[in-house]
């Protein structure tokens, strides 16, 4: 399984940003796709998942504002990211759930101005 992660950018606070995460190979034998983030000096934090049957799940501080999808046509889920704030700035990873090993995308950066 392999994932690449884009879309990230420069945006200015309350702006918008789509992210992709688009995987190849054994797609088959993914179960979910997460999407994390890190922020500089902290650690990587937990912001969504999709699973392969559609359920989704959010952590409670981007409720409202992230939007989690997928188009299985393009082997993508995405990231809407809307209202963005100056502490939403981090590098942006997805993440690839498998039973017995996790895939993680490159990561893309996402910067917020104030």
């Amino acid at each position: 399984v392999q994932l690449q992660a884009f879309g990230g950018g420069l945006v200015q606070a309350g702006g918008s940003l789509r992210l992709s995460c688009a995987a190849s190979g054994s797609i088959f034998s993914i179960n979910a796709i997460n999407w994390y983030r890190q922020a500089p000096g902290k650690q990587r934090e937990y912001l969504a998942g999709i699973t392969k049957g559609g359920m989704i799940n959010y952590v409670d501080s981007i409720k409202g504002r992230f939007t989690i999808s997928r188009d299985n046509a393009k082997n993508t889920v995405y990231l809407q990211m809307n209202s963005l704030k100056p502490e939403d700035t981090a590098v942006y990873y997805c993440k690839a759930i498998r039973v017995d090993i996790d895939y993680w995308g490159q990561g893309t950066l996402v910067t917020v101005s104030s």
